[in-house]
């Protein structure tokens, strides 16, 4: 997401924090707040380098729930050194920097001594390794990741950093408790302005993969033209149009953009 907002959050009864409980699951004979459990969501990198994740390919559970979130949003400015003067000069906003989520994930097995510790550290750490599909495609890239507490959803972003301790071990040495320290950054971006001096943005709508979609079908209901499925393929970077997967976002282009895309891929035909 382009925004300042880091975390989107839906208002659920009972819900409760590390901070304290809401008044309502406090009320006199209440029910008991379910216990949500954090976990990271690995979604599946998007094809040609688009904004928009792919479908869920797995998720790490936290086996506590982490004490707090450590979240960074900075901005870039520069400022140009004035030879000779007595101040320095005005600063320059050069945009937004993406924002920083890190959190401490704390996983024991000292119960059953077993190499649980282990694989879960071995997941996180895969978070920062080209997952074999992408490597096979040659468009390396990690899964991406969102994080989830109950009704908290993060942004969607990459793992920058994991940082592992192990500090209990069996007597034949193996890690049964580790403490992890892991950093995801914000994957943003916003739709190209059509005009690079005015900075208008096209509204781009997203649309929600169902049963029975088609990507000539959203076209024609979009645009009122079936053939336009290829300004949707590429704008989502989707080299098989038959393959389509329920719940997948899709980034629709906006009316007054399609036409430009067209003749651009027009354009391209007839260079060919």
């Amino acid at each position: 997401m382009s925004g300042p907002i880091a975390f989107s959050a839906a208002s659920t009864s009972g819900t409760s924090s590390s901070a304290g409980t809401s008044s309502s699951a406090r009320a006199p004979g209440s029910a008991r707040p379910k216990l949500e459990h954090a976990y990271l969501e690995l979604r599946t990198p998007p094809v040609g380098g688009g904004l928009i994740p792919g479908g869920p390919c797995g998720r790490i559970d936290f086996q506590f729930n982490p004490k707090e979130l450590s979240l960074t949003k900075a901005a870039a400015w520069k400022r140009t050194p004035a030879k000779g003067a007595k101040s320095s000069g005005p600063p320059e906003y050069q945009g937004p920097q993406p924002s920083k989520l890190t959190v401490e994930m704390f996983f024991d097995a000292s119960d059953t001594q077993d190499s649980s510790v282990v694989t879960s550290v071995e997941k996180l750490f895969a978070c920062c390794v080209p997952t074999s599909e992408t490597r096979q495609q040659q468009r390396s890239s990690p899964p991406w990741v969102v994080f989830h507490w109950g009704g908290l959803t993060g942004f969607p972003g990459y793992v920058s950093q994991v940082q592992a301790k192990y500090t209990l071990f069996t007597t034949s040495g193996v890690p049964i408790r580790a403490l992890c320290q892991v950093t995801m950054e914000e994957i943003s971006g916003e739709t190209p302005g059509q005009n690079p001096t005015s900075g208008a943005l096209a509204a781009r709508r997203v649309h929600r993969v169902g049963a029975g979609d088609s990507l000539p079908g959203l076209a024609h209901r979009e645009y009122g033209d079936p053939a336009a499925w290829r300004v949707i393929a590429e704008a989502n970077g989707i080299d098989d149009p038959m393959r389509l997967t329920n719940g997948q976002e899709l980034l629709l282009p906006a009316l007054d953009e399609l036409g430009r895309l067209q003749d651009r891929d027009s354009g391209r035909e007839r260079q060919t």
